[in-house]
């Protein structure tokens, strides 16, 4: 018989929640040393409840909550850890286009403190008015290698040598750089790549080009399933 665990004062944000039966609420939540959780929030949506409208995404909280190893837990409490971010928004689509990553990439418990450290200060980031291309690139850089899918952005992939600045490269998922044979669109510039292994996000073309590669990087590991944010953003744009 599985023991019952019993986790105080989590910090951690909710990512996504959906009615649950008449008045509750399925959470799934990003926590600091739990990695993501799925809690049933109780009464949660009852007019009167007083963790309905703390229990929003982008709220740093502290949670606690129950149940039996390996099953779905229960919310027992829930309290604020900082003053509410206020996205808005690009802000605010930059937002949930994070939580749909940290959805779509990380297990349930499975704890990942560095990527939860990245996305508080993303989330601040964002709140602060900086910029959202590099805020979102350096996240997706950090996400790709903590899920284990890091890219290989300082030498060629078959003859190891380091990348040549003035050479053109085609980047294969999984395996990284190689020498281009022809120079196109799909191709990259070896000073283009060495940037991006830098973190170097904040020019508007070097974003570009940022962009270009690790969504084509995100969409090979996602299976082709289109993520949700980018359809709102595209229609938005309308």
């Amino acid at each position: 018989m599985s023991s019952i665990e019993r986790v105080l004062l989590e910090p951690g944000f909710v990512l996504h929640g959906r009615a649950y039966r008449e008045t509750s609420e399925l959470l799934e939540v990003f926590s600091r040393d739990h990695g993501r959780v799925s809690l049933v929030a109780r009464g949660v949506r009852r007019p009167r409840s007083r963790l309905r409208p703390l229990l929003q995404p982008f709220r740093p909280l502290l949670l606690s909550w129950s149940g039996r190893a390996g099953g779905l837990m229960t919310l027992a409490a829930a309290e604020a850890a900082a003053v509410p971010l206020e996205l808005a928004g690009d802000c605010l689509l930059s937002g949930f286009y994070l939580n749909e990553l940290l959805l779509r990439f990380l297990h349930r418990g499975d704890p990942h403190p560095q990527v939860f450290g990245a996305y508080a200060q993303a989330l601040a980031r964002l709140d602060g008015g900086v910029g959202a291309e590099p805020v979102l690139r350096g996240f997706e850089m950090l996400l790709l290698a903590e899920s284990g899918y890091g890219l290989n952005l300082d030498h060629e992939a078959l003859s190891g040598r380091p990348l040549e600045p003035g050479g053109r490269y085609r980047y294969v998922v999984e395996r990284g750089p190689i020498v281009a044979d022809v120079d196109d669109a799909a191709t990259y510039g070896g000073s283009e790549l060495l940037a991006i292994g830098r973190g170097e996000f904040d020019d508007a073309g070097a974003a570009a080009t940022a962009r270009r590669l690790l969504r084509a990087v995100l969409d090979h590991h996602l299976g082709g399933q289109p993520l949700q944010t980018r359809r709102v953003a595209r229609a938005m744009r309308r």
